[in-house]
């Protein structure tokens, strides 16, 4: 071991090494569990799939290098490049990786689907297939999928990281060991990792994308740390350590950026910062669900209630004060903006407008709150002083309210269950599609089976929802998917608080590192001098 950290350190000074951080637990390298933000950027380094995203997240190939849909959208037919190989690992013939063909995408959609596997990506086909014999290899190029119902996101849905195509004879010899011995085909290869401390992924010398003529990916390595104190990564990048710094942590935001989202000046030119567009809703959920006594003894079961809350918050202020304008107010609606088709113009959300909350509230029978019960407001802990804050808006309008702060866990089984009717919530999308928000509000899609956990349900809103499956145009399903974020915002059973913003930071000496919605880690095309 000594002597592979010693070669490590020699690389290290003479290959462009990229060093990141990881500050939470990974647990796994095989992508069926890519389950959370830092196993995605690992597995998207070391796996393809069919499909994959550009930084404006349209869809383009990548292993596949076109495909067909057929006239029913029920019916995707993809054609495979034939010059992608697995990396190198002991289990193939001499050592050396094969070609990818299509029997291996059958192999790992139906590894993906298999109750013996278990994985947290299942979901991903979850009622639009009917089982492993919708994957079907026409011949080694020609790979098809039959759903049971159409699905238009389907090509964004499988850029995502559990739709990495394995090697079955290398997963089948590691078995669960393969969470520590993954072979894939993407642009870095697995080398080595002690698990907590270090991680390194070597230049895959065989990749098969090329830009302008030269082979990718042009960095040597990359170097992952796992410092699980933010403040101490924070140093490390400033020590230059590390190459890359993401998601400012709330304890130091002030520390590095102003008010107005710019970087402070005793940091100006020691490092680049870059924001965009993040796909997560940070909002307040209301349980609207008539049949749950709970809903039947609150306030908020009257709609002008719900209203008069979303006029009473200055989501402006949330964002400049308390995110250090790293957010977008939350005005045009559930889905966030950064998501294509996004239009502010034409959802109507909800501005700060005290005068429209006083004039609800009388309408309601509860002029200036008077007689209303209070309303308790659950939250965790980490979200406690935004919670506070909008404690204090509405208590300003009268709409009085007792705060609960529960542990995140504990949080998320109350909301689960529906036993609680008011409470802070964020949604981060699991595809760069609409529809993933709005599924939300789908009435078929209520707990324990679905994620509907404001137990929302419209008739108007369902038939507009199931419509938008059977529209191949994505311009009609933008248009679809503005009418539903307006039937939400009317019927008011969230309350949109902002659009979250990613920040990232780079050391000086790194080029072409772009930002997408989605933060996904993708270094093809970084270059270190």
């Amino acid at each position: 071991m000594l002597s592979f950290l010693a070669c490590v350190k020699q690389t290290s000074s003479d290959k462009k090494v990229f060093n990141c951080n990881i500050d939470q637990a990974l647990t796994s390298l095989d992508p069926a569990f890519a389950r959370n933000q830092y196993a995605e950027w690992c597995d998207n380094l070391i796996y393809n799939g069919l499909t994959q995203l550009t930084d404006s997240l349209e869809v383009k190939p990548c292993i596949a290098k076109k495909w067909e849909i057929s006239a029913d959208s029920k019916t995707y037919i993809f054609h495979l490049r034939k010059d992608v190989y697995f990396q190198d690992d002991l289990n193939f013939s001499q050592g050396k990786g094969r070609k990818v063909v299509a029997t291996d995408f059958v192999y790992s959609f139906s590894r993906l689907i298999d109750p013996l596997t278990a994985s947290s990506g299942a979901w991903i086909f979850n009622n639009k297939v009917t089982g492993k014999n919708s994957f079907v290899a026409i011949d080694d190029s020609t790979f098809e999928i039959k759903l049971n119902k159409p699905f238009p996101p389907l090509l964004k849905l499988l850029t995502a990281q559990y739709c990495s195509v394995l090697p079955h004879e290398v997963v089948s010899f590691y078995g669960k060991d393969f969470r520590s011995h993954p072979v894939g085909t993407g642009p870095f290869s697995f080398k080595y990792w002690k698990e907590e401390e270090i991680m390194v992924l070597l230049k895959n010398q065989h990749y098969f994308e090329f830009e302008k003529g030269k082979r990718l990916p042009f960095l040597d390595a990359v170097k992952f740390s796992f410092i699980r104190d933010k403040q101490t990564a924070f140093l490390e990048f400033l020590k230059k350590k590390l190459d890359f710094f993401s998601n400012i942590d709330g304890s130091y935001r002030d520390d590095i950026l102003t008010k107005t989202g710019h970087v402070q000046e005793k940091y100006k030119g020691k490092f680049v910062l870059a924001s965009g567009p993040d796909l997560d809703t940070e909002y307040m959920g209301i349980l609207v669900d008539s049949t749950k006594d709970i809903v039947k003894d609150s306030p908020l079961k009257i709609k002008k209630i719900r209203q008069a809350i979303n006029y009473s918050i200055d989501r402006t202020k949330i964002v400049k004060y308390l995110q250090n304008s790293m957010g977008i107010p939350g005005t045009a609606g559930f889905i966030p903006e950064g998501m294509p088709g996004f239009n502010a113009a034409a959802v109507k959300g909800y501005d700060f407008n005290p005068e429209k909350a006083q004039k609800l509230l009388a309408e309601s029978g509860y002029p200036h709150g008077r007689g209303m019960a209070p309303i308790t407001l659950y939250t965790s802990t980490t979200y406690r002083d935004l919670i506070e804050y909008i404690q204090g808006e509405l208590e300003i309008q009268g709409i009085h309210t007792i705060l609960a702060v529960n542990p995140a866990a504990s949080l998320r089984e109350q909301i689960s269950k529906s036993t609680i009717n008011f409470f802070r919530g964020s949604w981060v999308a699991d595809y760069p599609d609409g529809e993933n928000y709005l599924s939300l509000f789908y009435s078929h899609n209520k707990v324990p089976f679905g994620p509907n956990y404001t137990g929302f349900n419209n008739r108007k809103f369902d038939e507009l929802f199931e419509r938008s499956y059977y529209l191949a145009s994505d311009s009609m399903r933008y248009s679809l998917n503005r009418e539903m974020d307006n039937i939400i915002m009317e019927e008011a059973p969230v309350v949109v608080l902002f659009y979250a913003k990613l920040v990232n930071l780079r050391q000086n000496n790194i080029h072409d590192m772009t930002i997408n919605p989605l933060n996904i880690l993708n270094l093809k095309r970084v270059k270190k001098q």
